[in-house]
């Protein structure tokens, strides 16, 4: 890393961000949402973004932010490396910085996401001292009134924690989901977590005299370029039947906020994305992977 420094990224740096990210991953269309989300993060107070600045060109060699999602929680996304200076330690560089910077904040693990088929994202990560975590695929009812629910739906955190913490997605997601502030980021589900989504979103606890037996939460409602989007941040439920009305659920309050599709984080194993196509609930092609760093030790 001679002649490299590592420094707090600033908006002056947009257009060299740009310039070698606009075309991530041209075998995938080459899209890639940091461009258009540059500024925005630069203004996220409870993040920090760092580049990696060769000192004898204007280029930037790397990019990467990290944030705090609670207390004790960690996250690093967006890394990102100019091809021009790949092999020359730049991710590991940046993932430092980002432990570091985390680790400050009061932090005892860091995670990351990475496609399941970005295989240089995924060499990347573990070179850098991420360890494997979990793995996630999103279920995508289509937004609808056409299916009403059998079993009853509430707006009940309480009922959904339980309803979660017995569960296998819980065991297989190792209590991680979606976040409800820091989108693409997975995080502990807490009791409080659930009792700020009634309040300010939605919680959907499905069951009837037999108790829950299927849960959710709606994280956001968000525009990604032409689509709109309503994210809810787990699937959990016991059979098939619980499961269709949740999707059921799912898709009447998807289609309330007008969005043109959704996407459900639910465990990637045989059961829960095998569940998702009997119930014609509709599912991503890959998976995707996070890996957590243990921070206690720096």
């Amino acid at each position: 890393m001679a002649g490299m420094t590592v420094r707090p990224a600033t908006h002056d740096d947009h257009d060299a961000v740009v310039a070698f990210t606009e075309n991530t991953w041209p075998d995938r269309d080459g899209s890639d949402y940091l461009p258009r989300i540059y500024h925005d993060w630069i203004d996220n107070e409870t993040a920090e973004t760092f580049v990696v600045d060769p000192e004898d060109s204007d280029d930037l060699a790397g990019i990467c932010q990290a944030v705090m999602l609670s207390p004790h929680e960690g996250w690093a996304q967006g890394m990102r490396v100019n091809p021009d200076y790949r092999g020359d330690g730049i991710g590991s560089t940046l993932s430092d910085a980002c432990f570091d910077w985390c680790r400050e904040q009061g932090a005892t693990v860091c995670r990351n996401m990475v496609f399941s088929w970005n295989q240089g994202g995924l060499g990347v990560s573990r070179a850098a001292g991420f360890e494997p975590a979990t793995e996630f695929r999103w279920m995508q009812p289509e937004p609808s009134y056409e299916v009403e629910p059998t079993l009853d739906v509430y707006n009940d955190p309480d009922a959904a924690w339980s309803c979660f913490k017995r569960s296998d997605a819980n065991d297989e997601l190792r209590g991680l989901t979606l976040d409800i502030d820091e989108s693409y980021a997975l995080a502990e589900l807490t009791r409080e977590r659930l009792h700020r989504a009634a309040a300010e979103t939605r919680v959907f606890a499905v069951g009837d005299g037999n108790g829950t037996r299927a849960m959710a939460y709606r994280t956001r409602v968000s525009e990604e370029g032409d689509d709109s989007y309503a994210e809810y941040g787990v699937g959990a439920w016991d059979d098939v039947p619980a499961l269709r009305s949740l999707v059921a659920a799912i898709a009447r309050d998807a289609t309330d906020h007008g969005v043109d599709a959704t996407r459900v984080a639910i465990p990637e194993t045989a059961r829960h994305v095998s569940d998702a196509s009997l119930a014609r609930a509709g599912i991503s092609d890959d998976p995707d992977f996070v890996l957590e760093a243990d921070l206690t030790g720096r």
